[in-house]
């Protein structure tokens, strides 16, 4: 049973890496946005560095971890979870699938890991650039430590990992492309903030999924996703799991109930 999951899983990864557009767009929103960052940021330097710093060190690899974990790196992760949630439905496939003998608990189950190794494929290649980037670019400023390298990896993963299960899921049960990516899109980067922000909503607040992922975050986010709601870790951890178990079972209800 675990050689014929990890086929599916493979063959499900194989559909999702041959969608060049997905992958373009998915690098550029990573990899893309930090070249054109690091291109202008040594480009001022460069022409005035009493004014401009250099693109490198510990407080621009902060500043690129943000813009990777908080804002481009979650775009990208919806696009990809999206995709390998409405894939079969949209290419007119999941019928043929179905009819095969394949359990359907099994054909959302593998989309999953498919869309994270592709997700974190692209994400680790974005770090690892922004990474690089830090050191090369540092001059005379201190680079990252050890320690803020693997706390920002591992935020980096657990940002972009959740939302991009979330993201399949939600795509499995809504299975409209366009109406999933709009509305996981405006949800994350619009409403979130907006509802963190009202400060009538007390302790509620700490529900929303953002919030609990910023809670994880190595550098400090104040200022640059609205308000910051206080909660512990053990909230936070709560919190994320709550999402990711409902999320996953809506998602394996309506991929085991819809019509094939």
């Amino acid at each position: 049973m675990t050689a014929i999951a990890l086929r599916m899983t493979g063959a499900d990864f194989l559909k999702l890496r041959r969608k060049r557009w997905l992958v373009l767009l998915s690098l550029f929103l990573t990899l893309g946005i930090l070249v054109i960052v690091y291109l202008v940021t040594v480009i001022q330097h460069a022409s005035n560095p009493g004014a401009h710093g250099p693109a490198g060190g510990t407080k621009n690899f902060s500043d690129g971890m943000r813009v990777l974990a908080l804002f481009f790196g979650p775009l990208a992760a919806i696009l990809i979870g999206v995709e390998a949630g409405t894939g079969d439905a949209s290419a007119g496939v999941f019928r043929d699938l179905v009819v095969t003998g394949r359990s359907r608990l099994a054909l959302f189950a593998t989309r999953v890991p498919a869309a994270l190794a592709l997700c974190w494929t692209v994400i680790l290649a974005g770090f690892a650039l922004l990474l690089i980037g830090s050191i090369v670019f540092a001059s005379n400023l201190p680079t990252p430590s050890t320690s803020l390298i693997l706390n920002g990896l591992g935020f980096t993963l657990l940002a972009t990992g959740v939302l991009c299960v979330i993201a399949v899921c939600f795509a499995s049960f809504t299975t409209s492309r366009p109406g999933a990516i709009v509305t996981l899109i405006a949800w994350q980067v619009v409403a979130s903030p907006l509802i963190a922000s009202i400060s009538s909503l007390g302790s509620a607040r700490k529900g929303i999924l953002s919030q609990a992922i910023i809670h994880f975050s190595p550098v400090s986010v104040e200022g640059r996703r609205g308000a910051q709601v206080a909660m512990s870790q053990g909230t936070a951890l709560l919190v994320l799991i709550v999402w990711l178990v409902v999320f996953l079972a809506l998602g394996a209800w309506r991929t085991r109930t819809m019509d094939a």
